[in-house]
């Protein structure tokens, strides 16, 4: 059968533009997306608008409407943020089975990894955004967790035979190891879940006019705050130091962060690791993953991330970050 997304042509896409009353000028590009399908559609008389088509059968409207109002929130707050477009009264639109949302363009840089400077405005940016997050909880978007990131993604893997047969009893081994010992640290970890951006890569923190703001809250979701903040951080240990102390300076102007989540790094850099090998295991069906990742499935890449499970094992032993 072939997948939905096939069928989202450029003059689906315009169509979809024009059906709630925009008039385009027939320019269409694709952006670099892979989760959804995002495109540049040109405006007659007009800047360019962004289009963002979300993958059928992933979220709920009461999702996605959530991840808007969220959104709208933070923007009322004044955190600089890319904010859905509303017209004729609504945020989400349908179109030939396909739902979308329309944004305004707005391009940027992303920050320059260890640039102590912005990491110190990004930590008050994230602290703005952890502010209005804290105020209340999703209803209708997930937590991020030791089981649906962690022993969920062993079981997409294992069950779809997307690991080589020689080197499956090393992955399963390892990746048993390490959800044990997440597990572990994360039930000695006191941490509060709050509203998050959930994949926050410096890619999604854009820099235009030396200023920055937030894109691209398709995975915001419940957490503890420091999954945001240790994207930020590049570098060997001693580095990451001095990088977050910057980013906690600038963080703590607009919201409090308990130090001891800082225990939770290298866990969630563990689920992360895990999340994004399953996150190609469940997209696979999609044509454009295997154009786009046609290692995956190698000896090569398990092998690979065998080394960095083991790896992730080690540094779970090692002493935590620390603000000094």
């Amino acid at each position: 059968m072939s997948h939905p997304f096939e069928t989202l042509t450029p003059d689906l896409v315009l169509d979809a533009v024009e059906s709630i009353g925009f008039l385009s000028d027939a320019r269409v590009l694709a952006l670099n997306s892979y989760e959804n399908r995002v495109y540049q559609v040109g405006i007659e008389d007009g800047e360019p608008l962004i289009a963002k088509f979300y993958r059928p059968q992933r979220w709920t409207n009461a999702a996605i409407l959530e991840e808007h109002r969220f959104t709208f929130e933070l923007a009322e707050c004044e955190v600089p943020v890319v904010a859905p477009m509303i017209h004729n009264g609504e945020s989400l639109h349908e179109h030939a089975g396909f739902r979308f949302t329309l944004f305004p363009r707005r391009g940027g840089r992303a920050p320059e990894p260890g640039n102590l400077d912005q990491l110190y405005r990004l930590g008050q940016l994230l602290g703005r955004l952890h502010a209005v997050g804290a105020t209340r909880p999703f209803d209708h978007r997930e937590a991020l967790g030791v089981k649906n990131f962690g022993h969920d993604s062993l079981t997409t893997l294992l069950e779809g035979n997307f690991i080589p047969r020689s080197l499956l009893p090393a992955y399963e081994s390892v990746a048993r190891d390490l959800l044990k010992r997440v597990e572990e640290v994360y039930k000695d970890t006191p941490h509060q879940n709050i509203r998050m951006h959930g994949d926050c890569h410096p890619g999604n923190m854009m820099c235009r006019d030396e200023m920055f703001h937030i894109v691209d809250l398709d995975d915001c979701r419940m957490g503890p705050a420091v999954q945001d903040l240790w994207m930020m951080l590049a570098g060997d240990r001693q580095e990451c130091l001095g990088q977050l102390s910057e980013l906690m300076d600038g963080y703590s102007e607009f919201h409090d962060f308990d130090p001891r989540e800082l225990a939770l790094i290298e866990p969630l850099r563990a689920l992360r690791l895990m999340h994004y090998s399953a996150w190609l295991a469940r997209r696979w069906d999609d044509p454009a993953f295997p154009r786009s990742f046609p290692w995956f499935g190698t000896e090569r890449y398990w092998g690979d991330q065998v080394l960095a499970l083991r790896e992730q094992l080690a540094a779970l032993n090692e002493e935590p970050l620390k603000l000094f």
